[in-house]
């Protein structure tokens, strides 16, 4: 049998497709731009003759069906790897329950841990040869498809094809196809850069060098050092992250990005997912310059230490006197999740000449109050969350300075740590050290 014939022999409705799905059952989506969303509608219409099914997904960009028809969740429940906006809000009302993890440690938890009766995933159309791709979402891709009993595509044609390392499944592994409606992608708007972003970039700039391989989160602060490298005399620059976002599209339009210096991936830039504008997207098609990996390959620490000059530059919410980040809760309130933090942490340090920053804005306005308040903290509130240990704490960077906190003892790390805090709060942050017992009396700050 040819590939177009097996395609047309598997080729189904999205409801007939999801009456596979049984009371009990795990059911996969998958992750970010990998989200199904006919098969979701279809799954949903379901609900009244189904009970207890179990969903996994993460980073969701568009609304699920699933969750908005059942706040009992008698019928499904829904878990994420990781809260967007879209999924904070479900937590909040009870619809979302968070699954903690080391990004990297994702295909393992399926390929060892965890069960998968139906998997349903957004790929690309299928090629000559019979492969569909899983274009912007590779992540925990091909560790879902082979633990799972059942696997479903749903086949948009607005997907890129993404070359790269474990970034397809062939038509041979497929139970049934669905030809989904091909909405257009849901993208992030870019975050605005704020002063604070601007002078926290300006500290970090001159840390980089020509050749260096670089990592981004999200948010203001990427897009402003995007725009910073693309208008310095930087060069030769790599493309290894977690995430693609614009601001690798800016340095690569300015020429700033040629990933020759690379030691793994040479001459590609690497990611395991992407998220951002349609300009990205369409930057990211056909572009072969740009390829994906499982996370469990760009996340791992031993591939990015290969890498000369690794740069990762990461954000926080809050951090404590002895170098503990928070960068995902408010309190005991879910907000995003651990992600990649400590894997990039871990691997920017053991690369020769790498550098790993986190970086927060050293106060905010509390909105309850109307009182500025510090992102430094003696200690953490209750239900804190601490995403990176003080044991794997590199640079802290705020808009008054950058710490170096490794290999530092407590009282060097408070010494350091309220010298980059915002002056107004530095003299209760010395008194709270006193108290805790992490100063002395001979440390200044300047």
């Amino acid at each position: 049998m040819s590939c177009t014939q097996e395609y047309q022999s598997k080729l189904v409705s999205a409801s007939e497709a999801v009456k596979v799905v049984k009371s009990g059952d795990w059911v996969d989506y998958s992750f970010c731009l990998g989200q199904p969303i006919a098969l979701d509608k279809a799954l949903a219409a379901r609900r009244d003759e189904l009970t207890d099914v179990k969903i996994r997904g993460g980073l969701c960009l568009s609304p699920l069906a699933v969750v908005e028809c059942d706040e009992t969740q008698e019928h499904f429940t829904f878990m994420s790897w990781h809260l967007g906006g879209y999924e904070r809000k479900l937590s909040d009302r009870g619809l979302c329950h968070y699954i903690p993890m080391l990004y990297r440690s994702m295909p393992r938890f399926y390929r060892r841990s965890l069960e998968v009766d139906v998997a349903m995933i957004c790929v690309t159309p299928m090629d000559r040869d019979g492969f569909f791709h899983f274009s912007l979402n590779n992540s925990a891709s091909r560790a879902i498809v082979e633990r799972a009993g059942t696997v479903i595509l749903e086949v948009n044609e607005n997907l890129p094809v993404v070359g790269g390392l474990e970034s397809s499944v062939h038509i041979s592994e497929v139970d049934f196809i669905v030809e989904g409606e091909n909405p257009p992608l849901p993208t992030l708007g870019r975050a605005t850069s704020t002063d604070t972003d601007r002078k926290i970039a300006e500290l970090i700039m001159p840390k980089l060098c020509d050749g260096a391989t670089i990592q981004l989160g999200i948010g203001g602060l990427p897009n402003t050092i995007g725009e910073m490298i693309a208008a310095s005399d930087l060069k030769d620059l790599g493309i290894h992250t977690e995430m693609l976002v614009d601001a690798y599209m800016i340095m690569a339009e300015a020429g700033k990005i040629t990933n020759m210096k690379k030691r793994t991936d040479t001459g590609k830039g690497l990611f395991t997912f992407c998220a951002g504008s349609a300009e990205l997207y369409d930057w990211v098609r056909g572009n072969g310059n740009v390829v994906s990996g499982p996370v469990d390959y760009v996340n791992s620490p031993d591939v990015m230490a290969q890498n000369d000059n690794f740069m990762s530059i990461n954000s926080c919410i809050e951090v404590d006197l002895t170098g503990q980040f928070n960068s995902e809760s408010s309190g005991m309130r879910q907000i995003s999740g651990t992600g990649g933090q400590v894997d990039f942490l871990t691997g920017a340090y053991l690369s020769q000449g790498g550098q790993a920053f986190i970086c927060c804005n050293s106060t905010f306005m509390d909105k309850k109050t109307g009182k500025l308040q510090s992102r430094i903290l003696p200690f953490f509130g209750p239900g804190t969350i601490v995403t990176a240990p003080r044991s794997q704490a590199h640079y802290l960077v705020t808009e008054w300075g950058i710490a170096d906190l490794a290999g530092r003892s407590l009282w060097e790390r408070a010494e350091r740590i309220i010298g980059v805090a915002h002056p107004d709060f530095r003299d209760e942050l010395i008194a709270a050290a006193e108290k805790r017992g992490v100063w002395r009396r001979s440390n200044r700050i300047a």
